[in-house]
């Protein structure tokens, strides 16, 4: 990346972790909560506390910097207005060089169990995903206007070390069983990193990276692994008809949708090696304290 400045919106979990492998005094962080704002400056990251639920100034020259935009979509409707918000406020700090967004592979919906490249065409069924394909054409049109670079990363679910389903599981909530739970896709946080370093530095302007470790499995198989290796009970076992009455409506969404991505095009384009190609080798970073999964 050189010198150039870095703006990292939503700056939490996979954004601190992201600002923290960049080149020191190079990213900033947009961050939502004073909370945040704090941690960062913990982590010696300069921060910048905005609401993008409202219209905003940036506060700060975007003019050919790199973003990324890690910010979720509000929780109701199917319109991001938060990125609405975002890129409007470019107008005024001026156009990056490139903007990386984090998206979801959601938006593909139901593929029956199905192997997904990024080819297929997007049919969101639950809002949020709806919400996240909004993003999507958002930005897409963003590039149309102003001639902006842009690469968007359809990220699976993103697990590593504090952010497992660990309460879920010291609670006993049931899952169905591995017979009817569907496939479900997953990446660790640490390549999630450096799959957005790369989008930046050699993914295709205007191209869409399914991003997984390319290993899918059943949800209900990864939640056992996970209680096998927390040393937790694995969770109480029921089928799909209990499961609408037992589980939240959340829950009951994720198992309605079951599909297999397919990760060729970001290893083939992006050129990156995965630390964690599967989910056991994930989970021990998640545990070091575990010898027995060490």
């Amino acid at each position: 990346m050189g010198n150039e400045k870095a703006l990292i919106v939503g700056c939490g979990y996979v954004g601190l972790r992201l600002a923290m492998a960049l080149p020191g005094g190079l990213a900033r962080g947009l961050v939502r909560s004073a909370e945040s704002l704090g941690e960062l400056e913990r982590q010696g990251i300069p921060g910048l506390q905005r609401d993008l639920d409202q219209p905003v100034e940036i506060g700060w020259p975007t003019a050919g910097a790199v973003v990324w935009y890690l910010v979720p979509p509000p929780r109701s409707g199917v319109v991001d207005l938060r990125l609405k918000h975002f890129l409007r406020a470019l107008k005024d700090s001026g156009q990056p060089r490139r903007v990386v967004l984090l998206s979801t592979t959601g938006v593909y919906g139901h593929c029956q169990g199905e192997w997904v490249d990024e080819h297929r065409p997007p049919a969101p069924v639950a809002d949020r995903a709806r919400r996240r394909l909004d993003a999507e054409q958002q930005l897409q049109q963003w590039g149309e206007q102003t001639d902006g670079e842009w690469v968007i990363l359809r990220v699976a679910g993103i697990y590593g070390p504090g952010k497992l389903p660990l309460e879920r599981l010291r609670q006993g909530k049931p899952m169905v069983g591995e017979n009817e739970a569907p496939w479900t896709n997953r990446i660790h946080a640490h390549d999630l990193v450096q799959v957005c370093m790369a989008a930046m530095e050699r993914g295709r302007s205007g191209s869409i990276y399914n991003v997984t470790d390319g290993q899918p499995d059943n949800m209900a198989h990864y939640f056992n692994c996970v209680a096998d290796a927390a040393g937790l009970s694995r969770p109480p076992v029921i089928d799909l008809a209990q499961a609408q009455s037992s589980l939240s409506a959340g829950m009951r969404s994720y198992l309605a949708e079951s599909r297999r991505i397919d990760n060729s095009r970001m290893l083939r384009e992006l050129g990156v090696t995965l630390r964690y190609p599967d989910l056991d080798s994930g989970l021990r970073t998640c545990f070091p304290e575990n010898d027995a999964i060490e």
